[in-house]
């Protein structure tokens, strides 16, 4: 049997609130735009910049109330780091024209900080997709040798 993947890791800033909303289930939903950008220098020595735009959305699946955590902590212009899985979907608009949306599925979100100076606790937050709210770790308490000084990596 053959593998495949599809991961999606983004760092960028949130471009608009939040959109939260509810499905006729009762399932809540996340919608956010996310801009990426990079930077270089062309052929002539002139500073050249692109930004992509990402919409992402993400789900309380599995009781990780991860919409709920992007509703509570998540503003226009935040940094966050973005993992999840992209999705191609199409559909029939209302003049019955086929439109073609590509979405970034949300699974982790991390809040970097970012225009409001960060979350106001000192340290970014962490929700995952499949974990309860706030249980996912911040930090490598489960892995006390992570943080002993004595390695031997040159840099």
């Amino acid at each position: 049997m053959s593998r495949s993947v599809n991961k999606v890791t983004l760092v960028g800033n949130v471009g608009a609130d939040p959109e939260i909303r509810s499905t006729s289930g009762g399932n809540k939903v996340a919608q956010f735009s996310l801009a990426t950008s990079r930077q270089w220098n062309s052929a002539s020595g002139e500073k050249q910049e692109k930004t992509e735009w990402h919409k992402c959305v993400a789900w309380n699946a599995k009781g990780s109330g991860l919409a709920d955590i992007i509703e509570r902590y998540v503003k226009k212009g935040d940094k966050l780091f973005v993992e999840g899985r992209i999705e191609y979907r199409q559909y029939e608009d209302k003049d019955k024209q086929t439109r073609y949306v590509t979405e970034i599925n949300v699974r982790e979100i991390v809040l970097l900080g970012g225009g409001r100076g960060g979350e106001g606790e000192g340290r970014p937050a962490r929700a995952a997709a499949g974990a309860k709210a706030g249980g996912a770790s911040d930090g490598f308490e489960e892995f006390p040798a992570a943080m002993d000084g004595d390695d031997d990596l040159p840099f």
